[in-house]
Parts: C-alpha cells; structure tokens; sequence
C-alpha cells in the first residue's frame, strides 16, 4: 500500500537501470586516396605506416597507384601496409571518404558519389563558387584540413606546414648565399674570427619563429620585426634567448635590409599580406643578398617579388635573389607527408570509432570546425561571406 505521505509504492521508489541509446559505434571505414593532380604537388595524405595502423583497427584503404612516388614512397610499401592499389582513378573517387592534400578538381568532384566525404584543403583564395556548388549538388560532406583546430584552439596542420615553412626558408637561403655566381659565396655558420651571416625576419608568426630556430641553430644573428608587441614578446620567450626585435619602422627596417644577407617575408594578412618592403628599399640591399618571399601565396610583403614554381624558383632583380614558391613544404614532400600524416590519422581512428563523420563532428568541436559543407549544405560562415551564399549553422544541423 501507498504511504500516507508518498503516492508512491515502496517498489516504485526503488531506482531502476535506464536503457539509453548507444550513439558510438564502431564502424568500417573505406578510403580513397588518390594520385594528386595539381601542379607540382608531390606530398600524400596518409604514409604507409599511417596505413597499417589504419588498416590494423579493420578500416579499409585504396590508394591509386604511383601515388606516393613523388614523397618516395612505392606502391608495394602501402600494399605491404594493408592497402590496395589501383589504376582505376574513378574507382578511388567512389570510395565513401576521400583524402587529398590539392582541393579535387570539378573533373574529379564528378567522379566522387553523392554523400561521399571529402577531407582536404580549401585554399579558398584559389576557389571559385562553381567548386562549392558542384560539392554541394552531391550533397557531399567535406572538410578543410587547414579549418581544423585541436583542443588548444590551434589549427594543427596550419602550423605544421609553417613551421616546415620556417625552417625550409633558411635551408633554401643557405644554398643560395653560398653560389658563387648569384650569391655572395657565404656560408651559414659561427666561425672563428669569420662574421655571422645576418638575418632579417619580418613576421613573428610561426613561420617567423622557425626561421628564427634555424637561423640561430646555423649560427646567424638575427633581427625580427612585427608590428604586434605581443608576437615579439612570445617569440622571444619560445626561443629562450634574448634577440634583437622591432615594430616596423621603416627607418629602422631600411637600416637592418642594408646590412643583411638574408630576408625572410613571413607577415600574412587577412586578404593580402602587407606590402612592408618598398622596391627602393630592395636596391638598397647588398648585392646577391637573398630575399625568401614566404607569403607570396598571399601576395608577398615585398614590393619586388614575382611568383616563382619549384622548377624555376629564383630570379634576379636589383642585384637581388628572390625566391617566391607559394608552396615552400612541397619541396620537403616526404617530411610534409609525414606530418600531415601524423595529424590525420587519429581523427581517422576517430571517425571510426565513434561510427562514422556524422558522430565524430557532433562530439569533437574542433572536427566539427573544419566541416564547411554537410551533405552539401554550406555550414561555414568565412565560406559563405566569401563567395556571397547562404550558410546554416552546423549545430542546428547536426543536435
């Protein structure tokens, strides 16, 4: 009987397990990667220790054949690994989830299955509306690597390939100060009674700071200058040296150019990347001084740069070696591979365990941050204000 003071029985007081639904669950996951396309563009997204450790957890991987070549891996060490090769590129892009490291071309957006997945890059500078239109027409899912953050509120990959960025700029600056005929003859390095090779860094970004390793690392005094105290002040305490650092004054700067035998442009802005370093300023330099344009992709910051490809990288101006490859990792394609590799496959381990993208955005917000198509609905805002369309908010789409 009821209590006097309760309406319930003693029984229905009594707590009871609750069934409750069960979202993770493990799923096969089946990957495509196919051979990049675009121009000079030699990195992978998966190494195939990457591959063995995907293929390990039960998933499922297809990789067309030759593509890992250009980052000196064979076919026969991902067939080793637990993938199969293929020569059939539409068979690649039928594959449920795809990876690229190049933003697949409208010839190959028709190759892939509605409600496909699509992880790559964006480049949105580069894009054009007819790319998200065509992905969003098959109702596909993409997500753009370079979007990605982690639990600190980075984005990983971002910083990755800056700091191969950095360091590549004083690798690349050493073999070209040291030729004879362009350059100057002169060798990175703390030698005895021989004076150091100056350095000039515009940019205290992460691009700025692994030049400044490097540079450090080689023996060369360095002089780093940006206009945000706070970058100084970090980079600075990164290294854990005390510098020589500057906002940019041009005054300041033209002074630090006609005394250096290297400069390295690594300020990017928003749309553009600032214009710092006038024409007149360069043909104040030393003659067969070196002028590493890192953030010619955006434009550069020196007035004098030219885009340049791996093929030709340099050329001459004002007495003046410029290098100017918007895409500095990709002469590193191995090392690039690698670490583009690291990052990706634990959000792959991921999406399979928690039973595919759908559940892996709705749990990982910083996955989640990098999705800027579902199903083919824009769901990214910088997308969206880019190319003038709609866009809906993922968390009404995916809660």
């Amino acid at each position: 009987m009821n209590s006097p003071t309760t309406p319930f029985s003693k029984e229905q007081l009594i707590p009871k397990e609750e069934t409750l639904e069960i979202l993770k669950t493990k799923r096969e996951l089946f990957i495509g990667m196919p051979k990049e396309s675009a121009y000079q563009e030699k990195r992978v997204c998966l190494t195939p220790d990457a591959v063995n450790a995907i293929t390990s957890h039960g998933h499922h991987v297809l990789i067309e054949a030759g593509a890992g070549e250009g980052a000196n891996f064979s076919d026969a060490e991902y067939s080793k690994a637990g993938a199969k090769i293929t020569k059939d590129t539409q068979k690649i892009f039928a594959c449920p989830l795809i990876l690229k490291v190049e933003p697949p071309t409208l010839q190959e957006i028709e190759y892939i299955n509605p409600n496909a997945t699509l992880i790559s890059a964006l480049q949105i500078k580069t894009q054009h509306q007819k790319y998200i239109e065509s992905l969003a027409h098959k109702r596909i899912s993409a997500i753009a690597f370079e979007y990605i953050k982690d639990i600190d509120g980075n984005y990983p990959v971002v910083r990755i390939l800056s700091e191969i960025a950095g360091i590549s700029s004083i690798l690349i600056a050493s073999e070209l100060i040291s030729d004879c005929e362009n350059g100057n003859g002169l060798m990175f390095g703390n030698i005895s009674g021989v004076p150091p090779i100056e350095v000039v860094i515009l940019g205290a970004g992460t691009v700025g700071e692994y030049a400044a390793r490097a540079a450090i690392g080689l023996g060369a005094n360095i002089r780093v200058f940006d206009n945000s105290i706070t970058k100084l002040r970090a980079i600075q305490r990164n290294l854990g040296q005390q510098i020589y650092t500057s906002t940019i004054h041009p005054k300041n700067l033209l002074k630090s150019l006609m005394r250096c035998d290297v400069a390295i442009g690594a300020i990017r802005g928003k749309e553009r990347a600032p214009v710092v370093v006038s024409e007149s300023m360069v043909e104040n330099m030393k003659p067969g001084a070196v002028i590493i344009d890192v953030s010619i992709d955006r434009g550069g910051c020196f007035e004098s740069s030219e885009v340049t490809n791996h093929h030709k990288p340099t050329f001459v101006k004002n007495g003046i070696t410029h290098y100017c490859v918007p895409n500095i990792p990709s002469r590193y394609p191995r090392s690039s591979s690698v670490a583009i590799s690291n990052i990706f496959t634990p959000y792959l381990l991921q999406i399979g365990e928690q039973g595919g993208i759908e559940n892996a955005v709705r749990f990982d917000k910083g996955l989640r941050n990098g999705l800027y198509l579902y199903h083919g609905v824009l769901t990214n805002k910088s997308v969206g204000d880019w190319f003038g369309l709609p866009f809906n908010d993922i968390n009404f789409l995916i809660f």
